[in-house]
């Protein structure tokens, strides 16, 4: 069995067409069925349902799968630990990161770059659950986001730093001089809030008491143009006071209630190798202005 004609069946397993698989791999659909069949042989069991209008997975081919999934990243993992050893002269880092925590970010990405020029970088701004997903299928090597309101089977969470939820009004609102601000507070105001699903509406939504009369005007899953809103209007939001890190025209105001504490994370599989580019992005993360001054706000 050849990790080539495993890498062969996968794509076939994908696709569920021959010709598609084939002209992904860049081969002819004759090797490709011929590599196939060879792969059967060996298995002494047939992998496809072929008709002439269709292909799917037999039994066989539907156990072999998750296997050979494994089995290729393993693969992967193995040239990514050689290709480590080059000095990091090559290789791609992929980044899963929540809006909320996007400011963050910014020093790092601008610091890694300059010091290795030739690591790629795909970064992918989504919603928790969605990178979580992708953190599960090894579409990105880490997820920076707040810590989750509840544990995710397989994950592990390294805390960077403290934070809290705040309310986030435009700088010239009423509440931006006080030193907290209440729920009662918060009834008095029309709110614009991240929509439900992201974290620190989450979070939120997780500590605010049952009998809260709040008046929601506006939900949005762009923090951007909510902090749009709130520079313009009398409006008050709800974020963890690091989504407006270098934000001019707004100001947060730590909201008084009990638990509220929003830990920044490093969040990533158990047990996996971690990438020479991931430990060194982690190391300039944690060393930024940006996380230092989080963390001092909490000595």
């Amino acid at each position: 069995m050849e990790l080539r004609q495993l890498n062969y069946f996968v794509k076939v397993a994908e696709t569920l067409n021959f010709s598609e698989a084939a002209k992904a791999l860049c081969i002819t659909q004759s090797t490709l069925s011929q590599q196939v069949r060879q792969l059967e042989d060996e298995l002494g069991v047939s992998l496809f349902v072929r008709t002439s209008r269709s292909v799917s997975l037999t039994e066989a081919g539907s156990e072999l799968l998750p296997h050979a999934l494994d089995t290729l990243h393993e693969a992967s993992a193995c040239v990514q630990r050689i290709n480590d050893l080059n000095n990091m002269q090559i290789g791609e880092l992929n980044i899963g990161v929540t809006y909320s925590f996007s400011p963050i970010l910014t020093e790092t990405l601008v610091t890694f770059m300059k010091r290795y020029p030739k690591i790629k970088l795909n970064v992918y701004y989504k919603p928790m659950n969605e990178l979580m997903e992708m953190l599960g299928e090894r579409v990105v090597d880490f997820v920076l986001a707040f810590k989750p309101t509840q544990p995710v089977d397989g994950v592990e969470s390294h805390i960077l730093f403290q934070n809290c939820l705040s309310a986030i009004v435009g700088s010239h609102h009423a509440l931006a001089g006080r030193d907290c601000v209440t729920i009662a507070d918060l009834e008095r105001y029309d709110l614009a809030l991240p929509s439900p699903g992201l974290q620190a509406r989450n979070a939120f939504d997780a500590v605010l008491p049952h009998k809260a009369n709040l008046r929601v005007r506006v939900q949005l899953n762009e923090v951007n143009i909510l902090l749009k809103l709130l520079r313009q209007s009398q409006l008050v939001s709800v974020l963890a006071e690091a989504t407006i890190h270098n934000e001019a025209g707004v100001k947060a105001i730590p909201l008084d209630i009990p638990d509220n504490e929003m830990a920044g994370c490093v969040h990533t599989l158990k047990d996996i190798y971690r990438k020479r580019s991931m430990q060194e992005f982690l190391k300039i993360l944690s060393e930024s202005m940006a996380v230092r001054e989080r963390q001092n706000a909490w000595i």
